[in-house]
């Protein structure tokens, strides 16, 4: 029986396209505004360099997405490498993402006509408060809201370009180059507006849903969107200097906003607005001259409210992509297991939560848009240069080797900017660096408690289940011994096969699934079939009992009498051993619930000897080898990483 399922492959370019957009795409609304705060009228030849590197990008990641069909982002591709350099990527992506969260609802506000202050503060804490709720009830209408945002987006930047079509001759006649700045000045001004890179790493997690052949749709997913965002970039970058300059507060103003001193009150306003909500003064703007005062007042106000949206809709999506950070990490025993823990909804609500907080924290600390993008770039560029890197430095992917040079150079380049950001931006690199630091404290804190843990069995491809239920039914010897595990760990199955082996016994392994009332559905019980704890404990003493030649007959009971059904399938097969294992719950919590452990020893028949053992005690015994390179060897499942010997509510086999 196959019960391992693949994921359908439904995502074809046309779909994919819009969900890159909304991430991709939603940097225009805050970048644009930073590109001439931080230069003015040189904006535009920066947007042009910005745009040859997102070119690059762009490539760099067709390669990403046909060398990883399945999913590949940052953690996936330095996982390939090392699992720490896997980590250390994943942390940086993780504060991109906690970044984006931040500046998206706090900009989303600005472009509400909601100013800095406490009303900001409170709206965006409420804001991520109500974020967490949608993603804990698991709505799916979530995906759908952002389709159709992106849909509104890109239609109202088209109108927006067709209307600010006559302001290019003015803009191109005032850009211009300062070549009496220095290299340096000018290189990092580029490094201050690399935050456009920001949304590709979407396209690399979407792969292991598109249709085939990936390296077509991949491309046909990345390019359109790369040539709207570059192109209207630069459209708008050209206009932008066109309508800025001519605002009347600034017309004197020869430096760049970033670097002018003692700006006038009048000046000082429309240098925050310009910063905070350039795009909708362009739409504004733009619809004026082309619809009247009121046409524009109009437009201008509808594509705010649209950009905003789109803007909550990229601050739902970093929150998700944290969560899912978080839970891929844990999964891999990286971070702590209660990270993988889902709720009613198969959300994981630990990481959601702590997503959640540290978004609140971070719009509580920082709320100036040119301050969050320090924070974002580093880890931005960070993560997009770890997957680049490890892409060029992974020789088994099948990259050219004109190719692979290429990677070389651009994950060198992507680097050198990085490495400037750590050196410019002192706050940047104490964020991630205290960000990473802590990540990695939890991850050597998490190895060093489960230093005592075995590593868990490899599933089978064909699941657990299928080596629960392969087997034919069993004619049980009764002149034999029988024994029955009711504990967990693999070093419990390895004690349990091992004793049953050295005996020539049966061995029985009982699985008990709580039964809480409230939890379920009228006249429907839970199932092993739906129980991937149950399939992954039986099926992994079953495993050993084959490899070891041992008779053995798995239990999957659901009862809210743990201690009865032990007992009752203890005697029921004539068993005259009984292995537990030792709980490590509280004594309180033993006080309240009851020990499981002690009422077994007290109510078991005199003839069954009882045996309890902690699940980090390694059998010493003679190993069971079981083949780890057979067919039906694959990598271990998240579940199994964690064998904690208690009881809780009911023994399980792992």
């Amino acid at each position: 029986m196959l019960v391992t399922q693949s994921r359908p492959r439904t995502l074809k370019w046309f779909h994919a396209g819009p969900l890159l957009y909304g991430d991709w795409g939603t940097s225009r609304l805050y970048v644009l505004g930073l590109a001439f705060f931080f230069t003015s009228a040189e904006t535009p030849f920066y947007l042009l360099a910005i745009a040859l590197l997102m070119g690059a990008v762009a490539w760099a990641y067709t390669i990403v997405c046909r060398s990883f069909p399945d999913g590949g982002g940052v953690y996936t591709a330095a996982r390939q490498l090392s699992p720490t350099f896997s980590v250390i990527g994943a942390t940086l992506l993780l504060c991109g993402y906690l970044i984006t969260a931040a500046i998206s609802v706090v900009e989303a506000l600005h472009y509400f006509g909601v100013h800095d202050g406490p009303v900001l503060v409170l709206f965006a804490i409420l804001i991520i408060i109500f974020v967490g709720g949608v993603n804990w009830l698991g709505a799916k209408s979530a995906g759908t809201f952002a389709l159709l945002i992106a849909f509104a987006a890109l239609g109202v930047s088209g109108v927006m370009a067709l209307m600010s079509i006559p302001y290019l001759p003015e803009g191109l006649s005032h850009v211009h180059f300062d070549f009496s700045r220095s290299l340096w000045s000018h290189w990092t001004d580029f490094t201050q507006i690399v935050l456009a890179l920001a949304g590709v790493e979407a396209v690399a997690n979407m792969t292991g849903l598109m249709k085939k052949p990936v390296d077509r749709e991949a491309k046909r997913t990345i390019w359109p969107v790369l040539i709207e965002v570059v192109g209207l970039n630069m459209l708008f970058g050209v206009v932008m200097v066109a309508m800025f300059l001519a605002i009347p507060a600034l017309k004197d103003i020869a430096t760049p906003l970033a670097a002018a001193t003692d700006l006038a009150p009048e000046a000082a306003a429309a240098s925050d607005e310009i910063k905070n909500t350039a795009m909708e003064i362009i739409a504004r703007t733009a619809g004026e001259n082309a619809l009247g005062e009121t046409g524009g007042a109009i437009f201008g106000k509808t594509a705010a409210i649209v950009f905003g949206l789109l803007l909550l809709s990229a601050t739902n999506t970093a929150v998700m992509a944290m969560v899912s950070v978080l839970f891929a990490m844990a999964q891999d025993r990286e971070l702590p297991k209660p990270l993988t823990k889902l709720n009613y909804s198969g959300v994981p609500w630990v990481a959601l939560v702590a997503s959640i907080v540290l978004s609140i924290v971070i719009v509580l600390v920082e709320r100036r848009p040119e301050k969050l993008a320090e924070l974002y770039i580093i880890g931005v560029c960070g993560a997009i240069t770890s997957t680049v890197m490890s892409c060029a430095l992974n020789k088994k992917l099948e990259i050219g080797p004109k190719s692979r040079v290429a990677m070389w150079a651009l994950g060198l380049f992507l680097l050198s900017i990085t490495l400037t950001i750590v050196v410019t931006k002192p706050n940047a690199t104490i964020f991630a660096s205290g960000v990473v630091g802590a990540v990695l404290a939890l991850r050597a804190s998490r190895k060093f408690i489960t230093a005592g843990v075995p590593e868990p069995i490899p599933e089978p491809i064909q699941g657990w289940l299928a080596e629960v239920e392969e087997k034919e039914p069993l004619s049980i010897d009764p002149s034999k011994p029988k024994i029955m595990l009711a504990a967990r760990g693999r070093y419990q199955s390895e004690f349990a096969v091992d004793l049953s082996r050295r005996r020539k016994a049966t061995l029985f392994a009982i699985f008990v699934r709580t039964m809480r009332v409230m939890d379920m559905q009228p006249g429907k019980a839970p199932r092993i079939e739906d129980d991937p704890d149950a399939q992954e404990a039986l099926g992994t003493t079953a495993l050993l009992a084959k490899a070891a030649g041992v008779p053995f007959v798995p239990i999957y009971v659901v009862s809210s009498d743990i201690v009865g059904e032990i007992l009752d399938y203890t005697v029921t097969y004539g068993c005259d051993t009984l292995i537990m294992g030792k709980s490590k719950r509280s004594v309180f919590s033993r006080k309240l619930e009851g020990d499981v452990v002690l009422q077994v020893a007290e109510s078991l028949p005199d003839d069954v000897a009882l045996i309890t053992r902690s699940s980090t005690t390694p059998h010493l015994g003679k190993p069971i080898e079981v083949p780890t390179e057979t067919p039906g060897a694959s990598e271990p499942t998240a579940q199994g990483g964690d064998d904690e010997d208690t009881i809780e509510d009911a023994p399980r086999v792992d």
